[in-house]
């Protein structure tokens, strides 16, 4: 099987249906779904019982959360590849896995079967934008920006090798890029075209949790670069102005002129 699409719930109310919708309508057939539940008591995932299809599982129960939730998932996929798409987020369109496995086989056929991340760009529902992914991942990527979660497809193995770290609440998987670019050496190919489309307001998002996020981006860092490559990546980001960059890339008027920027100066690259 190629891919496996992980979605994990605790009462999402209509937001999984919108998310498994937009996996069901897809035009490649070679996938399953396995909708990892807390214990929903808002009636939610009623409707997977009925619907009786082979593609998709439910596995329901409770865990310590999102993370541990997508750990106990990956322990069941079949798939070649792993999806992890959040209730509420979607495919970008109904042909992106057909798109993707068509690039992965390609990959394959030409240097054969190893660790590997597939990445695409992300359409930020939020601002109606489209979110550039970098055209190579790098160390300074790493540290800055590295592609949404939603919009990457993991070879399994790296995600049984490594699960996810449940010491941290909110950059579990920004952790696990990391090791996968510096300790396991994965390959890291851009697809191209936008994967998922993004719904914002996720639990890093909240202003409670931005001071945890930049805690645990500071510790995960640290664990991985040297001292002398994350003096130069703060550094960077200081003479470019990160705060105001980021301030720009959020806000409703600004951020389609700074998404389609950071876009054309991407494609410079390639």
């Amino acid at each position: 099987m190629k891919f496996t699409i992980i979605t994990v719930s605790f009462n999402p109310g209509e937001k999984l249906k919108k998310t498994l919708r937009s996996v069901t309508e897809q035009t490649f057939a070679d996938y399953e779904v396995i909708v990892k539940d807390g214990g929903s008591t808002d009636g939610s995932t009623d409707f997977l019982q009925k619907m009786e299809s082979p593609r998709i599982r439910l596995l329901s129960g409770k865990d310590a959360g999102i993370y541990d939730a997508m750990n106990r998932a990956v322990e069941q996929a079949a798939g070649e590849y792993v999806l992890f798409l959040n209730c509420g987020d979607v495919l970008a369109d109904a042909g992106v896995l057909e798109r993707a496995a068509a690039v992965i086989d390609q990959t394959q056929a030409a240097s054969g079967q190893k660790p590997r991340v597939f990445y695409g760009d992300t359409l930020g529902e939020k601002n109606g934008v489209t979110i550039a992914s970098a055209p190579r991942i790098t160390g300074f990527t790493c540290y800055r920006n590295i592609p949404c979660h939603q919009s990457c497809f993991y070879s399994t193995g790296l995600c049984r090798e490594k699960p996810y770290d449940l010491q941290y609440r909110i950059r579990a998987d920004y952790d696990h890029f990391l090791w996968c670019f510096y300790q396991r050496g994965a390959e890291f190919i851009h697809l191209g075209f936008c994967v998922s489309a993004y719904e914002g307001g996720g639990y890093s998002e909240s202003r409670e949790n931005r001071r945890r996020d930049r805690q645990e981006h500071r510790q995960i860092t640290e664990h991985y670069m040297k001292k002398a490559e994350l003096w130069r990546y703060r550094g960077a980001m200081a003479l470019t102005l990160a705060p105001l960059r980021r301030a720009m890339a959020e806000n409703r008027v600004f951020a389609g002129a700074y998404h389609w920027l950071k876009d054309n100066l991407y494609h410079r690259k390639k």
